[in-house]
């Protein structure tokens, strides 16, 4: 889960989930409506430089393909499979060059963007893999009040394929979420305070661990996106912002 820019990364206070772009085979088969002509009275949707990024962005389609899961980017929410059920990984494939190239995609992709955890969805890759990570260097960024407050840790790099999460404690805390593939925005979002993982390792070993605070929010977080469910399906609606709205008003 979604620190800078939801294999979770929060807003203002650097606590933002990451986590994604291609759509699905049976997606592209379907016939959709053409969307209406955009008009804007914003004379900026004119200007020269936004052509010439289109006409460079078809160039650059022109000579090289477009990329394919995994992806070196997040995906954004739009993206069906951003709200698909992900797969069961083959335990006999997870040292396998596809897996592992998956895996290596993510841990790189997670920390080129300072994200404190990631799913494979998020690459575009629909299958149950999940990863968290909360480094010294994000968490001397944080406050000593707020670190308390919300139940930072450090926590090395973990990675569960196929896992399954139980609640060790049923009370919620509220705090602010957000993720890399709802670029931009927040929201005040409801979660266990304490939880159980176990599943597989990045070598197939069976592994279990309890966390509380705020690694069980990421659990949590990178959860769902293995479920096809986004932060904004449990937020509170009326804490949602755009993280940049002072900006705008300047």
């Amino acid at each position: 889960m979604t620190t800078r820019s939801s294999l979770l990364r929060l807003s203002w206070a650097r606590f933002r989930f990451c986590a994604s772009r291609t759509a699905s085979s049976s997606s592209r088969a379907l016939i959709q409506t053409p969307p209406l002509p955009h008009i804007s009275v914003c004379r900026r949707s004119w200007s020269s430089n936004v052509k010439v990024r289109s006409y460079l962005q078809y160039v650059k389609r022109k000579i090289s393909p477009s990329p394919s899961p995994p992806y070196s980017h997040v995906c954004q929410v739009g993206d069906p499979v951003l709200r698909s059920h992900a797969a069961a990984v083959d335990p006999a494939a997870i040292a396998g060059p596809e897996i592992q190239k998956v895996l290596g995609t993510m841990v790189t992709v997670m920390r080129k963007l300072e994200c404190v955890g990631l799913s494979a969805p998020q690459i575009g890759v629909p299958l149950r893999i999940l990863m968290l990570e909360y480094p010294w260097k994000l968490f001397e960024e944080v406050p000593p009040a707020a670190r308390e407050a919300r139940g930072l840790s450090i926590q090395p790099l973990r990675i569960f394929l196929n896992p399954q999460l139980q609640v060790l404690d049923s009370k919620t805390v509220l705090f602010q979420e957000a993720c890399e593939s709802i670029a931009g925005f927040s929201a005040t979002v409801p979660r266990f305070r304490s939880v159980e993982v176990s599943g597989l390792n990045e070598k197939g070993q069976e592994v279990t661990w309890q966390a509380s605070g705020w690694p069980a929010r990421i659990l949590q977080h990178e959860m769902d996106h293995l479920d096809g469910v986004l932060y904004v399906d449990r937020m509170d609606t009326r804490t949602f912002i755009n993280i940049n709205w002072q900006q705008h008003n300047e």
